[in-house]
Protein backbone atom coordinates (compact mmCIF):
# COMPACT_ATOMS: atom_id res chain seq x y z
CA UNK A 1 0.00 0.00 0.00
CA UNK A 2 1.41 3.38 -1.03
CA UNK A 3 1.64 6.00 1.71
CA UNK A 4 1.18 9.58 0.58
CA UNK A 5 3.34 12.10 2.42
CA UNK A 6 1.37 15.08 1.12
CA UNK A 7 -2.24 16.00 0.52
CA UNK A 8 -1.75 18.92 -1.82
CA UNK A 9 0.83 20.65 -4.02
CA UNK A 10 2.05 22.89 -1.19
CA UNK A 11 2.81 19.95 1.11
CA UNK A 12 4.47 18.10 -1.74
CA UNK A 13 6.75 21.08 -2.37
CA UNK A 14 7.58 21.27 1.33
CA UNK A 15 8.64 17.62 1.50
CA UNK A 16 10.66 17.99 -1.68
CA UNK A 17 12.45 20.92 -0.08
CA UNK A 18 13.03 18.81 3.03
CA UNK A 19 14.58 16.11 0.83
CA UNK A 20 16.79 18.72 -0.87
CA UNK A 21 17.91 20.10 2.49
CA UNK A 22 18.65 16.58 3.74
CA UNK A 23 20.72 15.89 0.60
CA UNK A 24 22.71 19.15 0.93
CA UNK A 25 23.59 18.42 4.58
CA UNK A 26 24.64 14.84 3.75
CA UNK A 27 26.68 15.96 0.72
CA UNK A 28 28.44 18.65 2.77
CA UNK A 29 29.31 16.14 5.48
CA UNK A 30 30.88 13.81 2.89
CA UNK A 31 32.76 16.71 1.27
CA UNK A 32 34.15 17.88 4.63
CA UNK A 33 35.38 14.37 5.45
CA UNK A 34 36.91 14.00 1.98
CA UNK A 35 38.76 17.32 2.40
CA UNK A 36 40.04 16.39 5.88
CA UNK A 37 41.31 13.05 4.53
CA UNK A 38 42.96 14.81 1.56
CA UNK A 39 40.85 12.83 -0.92
CA UNK A 40 39.75 16.01 -2.72
CA UNK A 41 41.98 18.96 -3.71
CA UNK A 42 41.61 22.33 -1.98
CA UNK A 43 40.41 24.05 -5.15
CA UNK A 44 37.79 21.38 -5.94
CA UNK A 45 36.68 21.34 -2.31
CA UNK A 46 36.28 25.12 -2.23
CA UNK A 47 34.29 25.24 -5.50
CA UNK A 48 31.89 22.49 -4.44
CA UNK A 49 31.59 23.76 -0.88
CA UNK A 50 30.68 27.26 -2.06
CA UNK A 51 27.94 25.76 -4.27
CA UNK A 52 26.52 23.73 -1.40
CA UNK A 53 26.61 26.74 0.95
CA UNK A 54 24.85 28.91 -1.65
CA UNK A 55 22.13 26.25 -2.21
CA UNK A 56 21.78 25.79 1.54
CA UNK A 57 21.35 29.52 2.22
CA UNK A 58 18.68 29.83 -0.47
CA UNK A 59 16.81 26.77 0.76
CA UNK A 60 17.14 27.68 4.45
CA UNK A 61 15.69 31.10 3.66
CA UNK A 62 12.77 29.50 1.82
CA UNK A 63 12.13 27.07 4.68
CA UNK A 64 12.65 29.50 7.57
CA UNK A 65 9.00 29.23 8.65
CA UNK A 66 8.75 25.44 8.48
CA UNK A 67 12.36 24.75 9.55
CA UNK A 68 13.31 27.46 12.06
CA UNK A 69 16.20 25.36 13.38
CA UNK A 70 18.50 23.39 11.05
CA UNK A 71 20.01 21.61 14.06
CA UNK A 72 16.55 20.43 15.13
CA UNK A 73 15.84 19.31 11.55
CA UNK A 74 19.04 17.23 11.57
CA UNK A 75 18.14 15.81 14.96
CA UNK A 76 14.57 14.94 13.88
CA UNK A 77 15.82 12.99 10.87
CA UNK A 78 18.66 11.42 12.91
CA UNK A 79 21.40 12.97 10.78
CA UNK A 80 24.82 12.60 12.36
CA UNK A 81 26.49 15.43 10.42
CA UNK A 82 28.43 17.71 12.82
CA UNK A 83 30.97 18.83 10.20
CA UNK A 84 28.21 19.82 7.77
CA UNK A 85 26.28 21.76 10.42
CA UNK A 86 29.45 23.59 11.41
CA UNK A 87 30.23 24.47 7.78
CA UNK A 88 26.69 25.42 6.73
CA UNK A 89 25.22 26.95 9.89
CA UNK A 90 28.12 28.15 12.07
CA UNK A 91 30.86 29.07 9.59
CA UNK A 92 29.07 29.81 6.31
CA UNK A 93 32.33 29.72 4.32
CA UNK A 94 34.57 26.88 3.07
CA UNK A 95 37.40 25.75 5.37
CA UNK A 96 39.97 26.97 2.81
CA UNK A 97 38.57 30.51 3.07
CA UNK A 98 38.67 30.30 6.89
CA UNK A 99 42.31 29.18 6.80
CA UNK A 100 43.31 32.00 4.44
CA UNK A 101 41.59 34.55 6.68
CA UNK A 102 43.36 33.13 9.75
CA UNK A 103 46.75 33.21 7.99
CA UNK A 104 46.15 36.78 6.86
CA UNK A 105 45.19 37.84 10.39
CA UNK A 106 48.29 36.11 11.75
CA UNK A 107 50.52 37.93 9.25
CA UNK A 108 48.92 41.27 10.09
CA UNK A 109 49.38 40.63 13.81
CA UNK A 110 53.05 39.67 13.29
CA UNK A 111 53.68 42.84 11.27
CA UNK A 112 52.19 44.96 14.08
CA UNK A 113 54.38 43.25 16.71
CA UNK A 114 57.50 43.66 14.51
CA UNK A 115 56.77 47.40 14.31
CA UNK A 116 56.28 47.46 18.09
CA UNK A 117 59.65 45.73 18.67
CA UNK A 118 61.47 48.15 16.35
CA UNK A 119 59.92 51.09 18.21
CA UNK A 120 61.02 49.71 21.61
CA UNK A 121 64.57 49.00 20.37
CA UNK A 122 64.99 52.53 19.03
CA UNK A 123 63.41 54.17 22.11
CA UNK A 124 65.75 52.26 24.44
CA UNK A 125 68.87 53.12 22.38
CA UNK A 126 67.87 56.79 22.05
CA UNK A 127 67.22 57.04 25.80
CA UNK A 128 70.75 55.82 26.58
CA UNK A 129 72.18 58.35 24.12
CA UNK A 130 70.25 61.05 26.01
CA UNK A 131 71.92 59.83 29.21
CA UNK A 132 68.71 58.41 30.72
CA UNK A 133 70.57 55.80 32.73
CA UNK A 134 68.63 55.58 36.03
CA UNK A 135 67.19 52.14 36.76
CA UNK A 136 63.62 53.45 36.93
CA UNK A 137 64.13 54.95 33.42
CA UNK A 138 65.83 51.98 31.78
CA UNK A 139 63.95 49.07 33.36
CA UNK A 140 60.46 49.89 31.89
CA UNK A 141 61.95 50.33 28.40
CA UNK A 142 63.66 46.94 28.49
CA UNK A 143 60.54 45.30 29.98
CA UNK A 144 58.42 46.66 27.10
CA UNK A 145 60.97 45.45 24.55
CA UNK A 146 61.22 42.03 26.16
CA UNK A 147 57.43 41.70 26.25
CA UNK A 148 57.14 42.51 22.54
CA UNK A 149 59.93 40.07 21.60
CA UNK A 150 58.19 37.30 23.56
CA UNK A 151 54.95 37.90 21.63
CA UNK A 152 56.66 37.43 18.27
CA UNK A 153 56.40 33.74 17.35
CA UNK A 154 58.30 34.13 14.03
CA UNK A 155 61.62 34.61 15.85
CA UNK A 156 63.78 31.53 16.49
CA UNK A 157 63.38 30.19 20.06
CA UNK A 158 67.07 30.83 20.84
CA UNK A 159 67.01 34.45 19.61
CA UNK A 160 69.90 36.21 21.41
CA UNK A 161 67.97 39.46 21.92
CA UNK A 162 65.48 37.74 24.24
CA UNK A 163 68.28 36.27 26.36
CA UNK A 164 70.23 39.53 26.58
CA UNK A 165 67.17 41.60 27.54
CA UNK A 166 66.22 38.99 30.16
CA UNK A 167 69.73 39.17 31.65
CA UNK A 168 69.67 42.97 31.76
CA UNK A 169 66.22 43.08 33.36
CA UNK A 170 67.38 40.59 36.00
CA UNK A 171 70.45 42.72 36.70
CA UNK A 172 68.44 45.95 36.97
CA UNK A 173 65.90 44.30 39.30
CA UNK A 174 68.64 43.84 41.88
CA UNK A 175 69.46 47.55 41.85
CA UNK A 176 67.60 50.46 43.47
CA UNK A 177 65.21 52.60 41.42
CA UNK A 178 67.39 55.70 41.78
CA UNK A 179 70.64 53.83 41.00
CA UNK A 180 72.29 54.70 37.70
CA UNK A 181 74.18 52.58 35.22
CA UNK A 182 77.88 53.33 35.09
CA UNK A 183 79.28 54.66 31.84
CA UNK A 184 80.67 51.20 31.10
CA UNK A 185 77.30 49.50 31.83
CA UNK A 186 75.41 52.02 29.69
CA UNK A 187 77.87 51.50 26.85
CA UNK A 188 77.54 47.69 27.13
CA UNK A 189 73.73 47.89 27.22
CA UNK A 190 73.70 50.11 24.13
CA UNK A 191 76.01 47.65 22.37
CA UNK A 192 73.73 44.72 23.35
CA UNK A 193 70.66 46.59 22.15
CA UNK A 194 72.29 47.47 18.84
CA UNK A 195 73.55 43.94 18.18
CA UNK A 196 70.18 42.47 19.20
CA UNK A 197 68.39 44.92 16.89
CA UNK A 198 70.63 43.94 13.97
CA UNK A 199 70.05 40.23 14.70
CA UNK A 200 66.32 40.93 14.98
CA UNK A 201 66.19 42.60 11.54
CA UNK A 202 68.29 39.81 10.02
CA UNK A 203 66.00 37.13 11.50
CA UNK A 204 62.83 38.53 9.90
CA UNK A 205 63.45 37.49 6.26
CA UNK A 206 64.43 34.00 7.45
CA UNK A 207 61.06 33.80 9.22
CA UNK A 208 59.29 34.40 5.91
CA UNK A 209 58.28 38.02 6.38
Amino acid sequence: MEVKLWNDKREREMYENFAELYAIIKATEKLEKAYIRDIVSSSDYETECQKLIAHFKTLASTLKDTVPSIERFADTYKMDCPAALNRLVTSGVPATVEHRAAASASTTTSAAIVAECVQHFITAMDSLKLNMVAVDQVHPLLSDLSGSLNKLSILPPDFEGRTKMKDWISRLSKMGAADELTEQQARQLHFDLESSYNSFMAALPNAGT
